[in-house]
């Protein structure tokens, strides 16, 4: 009997059959979700390829003061301004006061600069300036309305005609109807105040603008013959003196005292005697109206 025992045999399993079949192939819609998820996959890549580049031009940017990214071509913006406004000013005024360069950009301007070279000399009030990209610059104007007119030494110290707006503000003014400024009337009996957005200011315009306005609604037929509105006791006794263009002193009371009636007064009396008759009308004592009349006739008081 052999000392060295036959080896026994080593098991096996079903693993160990050689296997003839073949892999199953995937079907159409497993195909197209494979494809998409490298697609995804891919495009992930690529965005965070992109991210980090942005992230590392912009810390670049944030550490230098300079970057590599490209400047876009800035466009000119002449030619390209669009004013607006609610009064007389033209594109010609407009374009003339912001005195842009032949090269300027958007970018490249400052609206405060432009704002305050449009709103030197008094006439425009209020200025809103826009910028729309690439090259478009709006310009919206709001003027001052002239209620009065009055003469002041210009530089020279020659006698040169200003306008008067309700808010006290002397100017220049540029654009208007010379018929429409010469039914304004002339302002007299004030001190202006140097500086301001015009030429001077006028204290206690606003009270004397209010009268004005409401004798040319509710009396334009008297409000035409005005030719000169004295303030020289506005500001002491509330008073506003009106001389008419057929020499008729008219005072008018500014407090606690409604401008229709007196107006109404003033219209019945005018129609009860003859037209530059009287040199004249108190309307400042309520009912009781003095009137002087003229050397010609005698003094009367009307009820």
């Amino acid at each position: 009997m052999s000392k060295n025992p036959a080896p026994l045999p080593v098991a096996r399993t079903w693993r160990d059959i050689p296997q003839q079949v073949k892999t199953r192939a995937l079907s159409r819609e497993g195909r197209r979700r494979l494809t998409w998820r490298g697609v995804r996959l891919l495009a992930t890549c690529a965005g965070l390829a992109v991210a980090g580049v942005a992230g590392w031009q912009i810390a670049s940017v944030l550490r230098t003061g300079r970057g590599s990214l490209a400047a876009p071509r800035p466009e000119l913006i002449a030619g390209h301004v669009v004013p607006t406004t609610d009064g007389v000013l033209d594109r010609a005024w407009v374009e003339q006061r912001l005195a842009l360069p032949a090269k300027a950009t958007l970018a490249g301007i400052d609206p405060a600069v432009l704002r305050a070279r449009l709103l030197a000399g008094g006439q425009v009030q209020v200025v809103d300036i826009e910028r729309h990209f690439p090259r478009t610059l709006a310009v919206h104007l709001s003027e001052r309305t002239p209620v009065a007119r009055i003469m002041l030494a210009d530089g020279a110290g020659a006698p040169r005609q200003y306008l008067v707006a309700r808010d006290g503000v002397i100017y220049a003014g540029v654009g208007y109807d010379p018929a429409m400024i010469a039914s304004l009337p002339w302002l007299d009996g004030v001190r202006p105040r140097p500086g301001g957005p015009g030429i001077a200011t006028i204290s206690g315009m606003p009270v004397a603008a209010d009268f004005l306005a409401r004798a040319e609604l509710d009396a334009q037929h008297l409000y035409k013959h005005w030719r000169v509105v004295s303030l020289a006791r506005l500001a002491s006794d509330g008073l506003i003196e009106v001389r008419s263009d057929q020499g008729t002193s008219i005072l008018f009371a500014t407090r606690n005292e409604e401008e229709f009636p007196q107006l109404a007064r003033l219209d019945t009396i005018l129609d009860s005697v003859p037209p530059g008759s009287l040199a004249r009308i108190d309307l400042s004592l309520g009912n009781g109206v003095p009137v002087a009349a003229r050397p010609t006739a005698a003094p009367a008081t009307l009820q």
